[in-house]
Formats: C-alpha cells, sequence, structure tokens
C-alpha cells in the first residue's frame, strides 16, 4: 500500500505561522477535505507536499515510485498546445505513444494520399496496441466530454480562464497517480460536471486532498476533514456534517478546559500577593506551577466568524424591469425575448450551462453592456453592488487600510453606529498588525474578502453577485449567507454552488444555451431532482417509442432493488393517471400569466398580484412533480 508521512512541516510567511510541525500519515482511498479560513495556508499545504514548494522545514517521505497530481488554482498549460496534447503533455511513456498517434492520425487525414503518412498512422497504430493505449486515449475523451470540453484540437492560448481549469483537472485526473491534490476543483463547473466528478472521485483508487468551498461536495466525497487553524492541524473522521458536529464539541471542550485554567489561576494568583515564600521544597514547587500556569493562561485560539454588520440604503418599489430583452454575442444567442421583473427583497438564484450568458444578464443590468433591442428600467433608488466573479484591479502595492480608506474613513452599521475602518477590517478577519500589509501579500482568498468588504462599505440595497464562493473560505460563506438571509434589500446571484444557492435563492433562472431561459421556484437541490426525473421520463418514453418501432421487446432489468412497496392502490393508480395532466393545465395558466405580466409592465401594482399567482403556481406545479416522481416508482 502507497503512503506519505509528513513529519515536523513548518512555514512562516512573514509575520504569519502558517503550520507548526505538523505530521500526519496519507494512506491509499483518503479522502481529505482540507478546510480553514483564507490566508491560513491550505494552498501553501498542497504546495509543500507536492513538492512545488521547498521553503519549509520537516520531511516528507515517499517511495520512489510514489506519483503525485496536482490540480493548482491557475494550471499551467502551454498556450501553443491544443487541448488533447496539453492533457498528454505529461512525461510518461503512454502520453508519448498518444501524442504520436495523434500527430499521425492529423497528418494522415489532411494527406490521405501521401505514403509516408500512411506508412507513420500504421506505426503508430501498432504501437497504441502494442502499449494497450486505447484506454487512455478514450478515458480522456470521456472525462473532457464529462467537463463539457469538445473541440479537443482547440489551442489553449483560446481558452477562458474557467476552459483552462477543466483542461488542467483532465490533465491531472488521467495521470490516476498514487495522490491526487485538487485546489478548488468544483470552481468554474456546471453541475452536471460537478455530479460526474463526485462519481468519479468516489471510485478512485488512489488517495485525494481536496480544498473546497462546496459543502455538498465535501459531504459526498470526503472520508476525513483536516482543518488548518493558527498554524494546526485538526483532523477529524467522517465528512462535512459530522466535522461540524464533532468540531463544535472539540472547542467547547477546549473552553471548558480553559475555563477551568483561568480558575486555578485566580486562586494560585490570590496565594502568590498573601506573600507566598518558598520556605520548603513543596512550597517551591507551587510557585514553579504557578509561573507555568501562567504561560498557559488565556493562550486558547479560536477562529472568529466574519462580522457583516453594515447599513444599506433604502429600496423603493421599483427595483428592475426587463422587457423583449434580445442580445447576441458572437453569433450566440443569450438573451431571446427575454422579460424579467425584480422585487424589492427578492432572492434570485441564476445557474445554468457554462457560456450560456449567465454573467452576461448581470453586465447588462450593472450598464456594462447594452441589449441589442428591448427595455431594461432601474428603480431610481436602487443602489447597485456588483460583486464580480474576477477581483477588480486592485493596486498590489497599496496597503490594505488605504485601499478601503478611498471608500471613506468610517462606515455606519445596521444599528447606526459609526465604525471605522480598522474596526470593520478586525470583523472581517484581518488583524491589526496586517492593516499596514501591501495586498500583493495577501492570498487569493484574503483578496477576495477584501473586496467583498469594500463593495459592502458602499452599502448597496441591490447586490449582484457572480460565483461569490469562488476563492472565499467556508467560514466567510456562512456569514455571508446569513448576511442574506437579514439582508433589506434585493439579492440576485450567479452560482453553481448547489449548497449556497439552497441557502441564499428561493427563486431561480436556468440558463439552457441558446437564448433558453426557463424559470423555477423554490430550493435549487429540488430543481436538480425534478430535471433528471424529467430526464429520466423523457429517455423512459424515447426508449418506449424505439422498441415500438422495432417490435423489441423491452429489457428487463434485475440489477436494481426493487422498492418493498409492489405497486399502487387503486385511488393512486386515478391519481396518477391525471398528473401529467394536471401539471400540463398548470404550465398553461403559468403560461397564460406570463403573457399577463409582459402587457403590463408599467402597472407594478398589478405585476405584484400576478407575480403572486404566478408563485403559487410555481408551488403547484413542484408539489405536482414530487408526487408523480414518487408514484412513477411503483406504476405498472
Amino acid at each position: 500500500m502507497e503512503t506519505m508521512r509528513v513529519e515536523g512541516l513548518t512555514k512562516t510567511y512573514g509575520e504569519k505561522t502558517l503550520f507548526d510541525h505538523l505530521d500526519f500519515l496519507i494512506n491509499e482511498q483518503d479522502r481529505i477535505g482540507l478546510i480553514g479560513t483564507n490566508g491560513t495556508g491550505k494552498t501553501s499545504l498542497l504546495n509543500a507536499i507536492s513538492g512545488h514548494d521547498h521553503d519549509f522545514t520537516g520531511n516528507v517521505v515517499t517511495s520512489k515510485s510514489y506519483s503525485i497530481g496536482y490540480l493548482t488554482q491557475e494550471p499551467k498549460l502551454d498556450d501553443h498546445l491544443s487541448i488533447m496534447e496539453a492533457v498528454f503533455s505529461g512525461s510518461q511513456k503512454i502520453y508519448r505513444t498518444i501524442r504520436n498517434y495523434e500527430d499521425a492520425l492529423d497528418q494522415y487525414s489532411t494527406h490521405p494520399e501521401d505514403k509516408s503518412a500512411l506508412n507513420r498512422f500504421t506505426k503508430a497504430e501498432a504501437k497504441m496496441n502494442e502499449d494497450d493505449a486505447w484506454n487512455a486515449q478514450s478515458d480522456v475523451e470521456t472525462i473532457l466530454s464529462q467537463l463539457k470540453i469538445t473541440d479537443y484540437h482547440q489551442k489553449v492560448a483560446e481558452l477562458s480562464g474557467g476552459q483552462r481549469r477543466r483542461v488542467g483537472l483532465a490533465q491531472v485526473l488521467i495521470q490516476s497517480p498514487d495522490l491526487l491534490l485538487l485546489d478548488e476543483p468544483t470552481n468554474h463547473l456546471d453541475f452536471d460536471s460537478i455530479d460526474w466528478l463526485e462519481k468519479y472521485l468516489a471510485a478512485y483508487k488512489g488517495a485525494l486532498i481536496v480544498v473546497t468551498h462546496d459543502r455538498y461536495f465535501l459531504d459526498q466525497v470526503a472520508n476525513q476533514i483536516w482543518e488548518l487553524s493558527f498554524g494546526k492541524l485538526y483532523q477529524y473522521q467522517g465528512n462535512y456534517q459530522d466535522y461540524v458536529e464533532k468540531k463544535a464539541t472539540r472547542v467547547q471542550g477546549e473552553i471548558d478546559a480553559q475555563h477551568k485554567t483561568q480558575q486555578l489561576y485566580k486562586s494560585e494568583l490570590a496565594w502568590m500577593k498573601a506573600g507566598a515564600k518558598a520556605r520548603s521544597t513543596k512550597q517551591q514547587a507551587r510557585i514553579n506551577r504557578f509561573n507555568e500556569l501562567k504561560k498557559n493562561v488565556n493562550t486558547l485560539q479560536l477562529d472568529q466568524d466574519v462580522d457583516i454588520s453594515l447599513g444599506q440604503s433604502r429600496l423603493g418599489k421599483e427595483v428592475i424591469n426587463i422587457k423583449d430583452a434580445n442580445l447576441a454575442i458572437d453569433g450566440q444567442t443569450i438573451l431571446k425575448n427575454f422579460n424579467l421583473l425584480v422585487q424589492p427583497n427578492e432572492r434570485i438564484g441564476i445557474s445554468g450551462e457554462n457560456g450560456a450568458g449567465k454573467t452576461t444578464l448581470l453586465n447588462v443590468i450593472a450598464g456594462r453592456r447594452k441589449l441589442d433591442s428591448g427595455i431594461i428600467k432601474i428603480g431610481e433608488t436602487v443602489k447597485l453592488g456588483y460583486y464580480t466573479q474576477l477581483t477588480e484591479p486592485i493596486p498590489e502595492d497599496k496597503r490594505i487600510i488605504n485601499y478601503l480608506s478611498e471608500i471613506g474613513q468610517q462606515v455606519t452599521d445596521k444599528n447606526g453606529q459609526k465604525i471605522s475602518v480598522a474596526e470593520l477590517l478586525e470583523q472581517f478577519l484581518f488583524p491589526r498588525f496586517m492593516h499596514g500589509t501591501l495586498i500583493r501579500k495577501l492570498s487569493g482568498g484574503e483578496k477576495r474578502r477584501l473586496y467583498l468588504l469594500k463593495l459592502l462599505m458602499q452599502q448597496p440595497n441591490v447586490l449582484l453577485l457572480d460565483e461569490p464562493t469562488n476563492d472565499l473560505d467556508i467560514a466567510t460563506l456562512t456569514v455571508l449567507e446569513d448576511y442574506i438571509s437579514k439582508f433589506k434589500g434585493t439579492v440576485i446571484t450567479v452560482s453553481h454552488d448547489r449548497y449556497f444557492l439552497d441557502k441564499v435563492a428561493d427563486r431561480l433562472l436556468i440558463f439552457k444555451g441558446n437564448g433558453v431561459i426557463e424559470e423555477h421556484r423554490g430550493r435549487f437541490t429540488d430543481y436538480l431532482k425534478a430535471a433528471k426525473v424529467q430526464s429520466s421520463k423523457k429517455a423512459s418514453q424515447q426508449k418506449s417509442a424505439k422498441q415500438q418501432s422495432t417490435n423489441t421487446a423491452p429489457t428487463t432489468h434485475t440489477s436494481e432493488a426493487k422498492p418493498k412497496k409492489k405497486k399502487l392502490t387503486y385511488a393512486e393508480q386515478i391519481e396518477y393517471d391525471h398528473l401529467e395532466d394536471d401539471i400540463d393545465h398548470l404550465e398553461a395558466q403559468k403560461s397564460s400569466v406570463n403573457d399577463q405580466m409582459q402587457q403590463n409592465g408599467d402597472d407594478y401594482d398589478k405585476l405584484a398580484n400576478l407575480q403572486q399567482q404566478k408563485d403559487q403556481l410555481d408551488k403547484q406545479i413542484d408539489q405536482k412533480m414530487k408526487r408523480w416522481e414518487y408514484l412513477s416508482k411503483f406504476a405498472e
């Protein structure tokens, strides 16, 4: 069994100790979720054990044959290579065989009449058979397709940042190393790809360490949670839910122990003040114990929560109204006769396929992109705060406190109290000694947290959040979710993070591509379940139609365990027979309401009433869909 042993690993960065004499063992099939506040050293730990960073003390012990695959937050890929070439750019023999075959195939396809090209292709094909490289070729094509990469010949230089990360992920996965290190692997993945990755990693034979903000992902993948905090590494068995419970128990135990230490210290301090003298060996021993106790009192360090208690501007009745919007970019339809009424205090989540235009819609609302046609009205009281996917350019040589002082020397909190910039920084987990730190010395996550703080200091009443979970730690996300729940304004967020969307959104816009945008009500995970039911139902209908057309008897599936309930009751069968018609009828009513909303775009009172009708219809449709999903398991 291949293992990695780490002994006495220590690293400091400026005044901060990232890890202090860490000892741990990584065994085969360990599934480790590494978490911690931004800036605590998660990426630095991955760099150290992967060999990317040698500026530390301690030992990383492995066998000579031990292999490590590492997905960094910004994969280094050769811009001159194609996607397939980049994936197979490793030094392994099988990669050279596949690269040679790809080159020979391209040459032969271009010049089929060239005998030398044919000869080279024939030899390359034989070599593929000899090295049994066909499975690797098939595996990488499967991985790329699951990560929504289809043009294997596209140059790396032409890819977006998100596409580059997906190619980097494919490159690491295909290596099948003994230890897989993944730093935020779900960034830039849609929910289909995340679902596939969860299943892929669950079946992975080697060990895994993953740094991620995606709590549902950790629940599905991890069998251990390691938390890096104040230079120490705390290890918990189980997934993220188990970690939350076990950490609470550990912290409470430490608080109780610290309280006992404080009480003992007070007692011994009183004895010392009474004039204790070392007249005997026992008294001297007690004085020595007191001095040792003095060193350990009030030494407990606990992670603090980010405190977001800022005030906001008043929001009026009119927020955002988009009517008959059309927009195409480079020939791709983004919006097609799109209508959207956004009301005060709404929580809208936007998700869907990558490249379908989710960020573009936010840019339209923020006035950064114009429509080809249509109207967008922004209410007079609206004060937008736009948390973009990429942090705005920050002067790297500017100090933290000076960067925020551009907004003002103080702000007002939700209770009307004045808060200084220094106090605000401390609330956002930037201690006093860091206030004069140059921004270039911050971690990527710390820069994102600083950027979020600057945005909220401006006290917006409408928040546009584009992939806010990228590069923010779980602690910050938890408090941001709580802030949004209490925010007396409107929030529109683009995200693929299922946990985050479940917490902050109850109205969903799902971008399907080519201008198709579906609207749903309720939790995001409920939508995903319903979508799977619809997809399964469609596939079943297609299969049935195919079987009828070919007069082929349907295949009996015996691998699935049958539910205990054998069949529907008479009443349930009648209900089931009418459910699809009921759903179609409700959808027709919803369509009629949508038409009325478009015809009354300027009558806000009537729009509000129609929106309530639409919400009720969405709720009824959701209930009917869940009932159909349940009954369909037992329908004959």
